[in-house]
């Protein structure tokens, strides 16, 4: 999880302004996000959350035949719909977030081996507006927001040159 949190940290602080996002943030349900991405309404504030199912994976490169393999297989799902649904019901909040999240995975393997051996565990994510990032992937996003956050910008500051041209 540390590991996780650290590089998610990098990541962000590396393409975003300090002013757009925070870590450890509290909501209003009691609960911390790790990182908090703050965008104007719509999406509003996005969570991103660090997750590394880092045993239940070394089990599955681990396993010595087809059937440790489907199990350890079942142990892996099992593990990442349960993070899925805990990020969607603690961090999805009508009225203070956006109505997804971000589950970051600090592992482009791991991203890969979900993505390429496990789709219906990728599906289920979506469907409860989770979406798993890799560090890849989280900066391409990170590159969207901070494209959406110039944008509002430039918008304000155009509202307000037309403000002073009309005076």
């Amino acid at each position: 999880g540390a590991f996780g949190e650290i590089q998610l940290a990098d990541l962000v602080r590396n393409a975003l302004p300090p002013s757009a996002y925070s870590f450890q943030t509290t909501l209003g349900n009691g609960k911390r996000a790790d990182c908090l991405i703050v965008l104007p309404n719509p999406p509003g504030p996005i969570v991103i959350d660090a997750k590394f199912p880092l045993e239940s994976f070394h089990a599955l490169r681990a396993a010595k035949d087809e059937a440790e393999r489907v199990l350890a297989g079942r142990a892996f799902s099992a593990d990442i719909l349960k993070h899925v649904r805990d990020i969607a019901q603690k961090y999805i909040l009508p009225g203070e977030t956006a109505e997804s999240a971000l589950m970051f995975w600090p592992s482009e393997a791991v991203y890969a081996e979900l993505h390429a051996s496990f789709p219906a565990v990728v599906e289920k994510s979506y469907r409860e507006k989770v979406w798993i990032v890799s560090p890849t992937t989280l900066m391409a996003t990170l590159n969207t927001v901070r494209a959406v956050l110039k944008d509002v910008r430039m918008r304000e500051q155009a509202g307000l040159i037309q403000a002073e041209v009309g005076l």
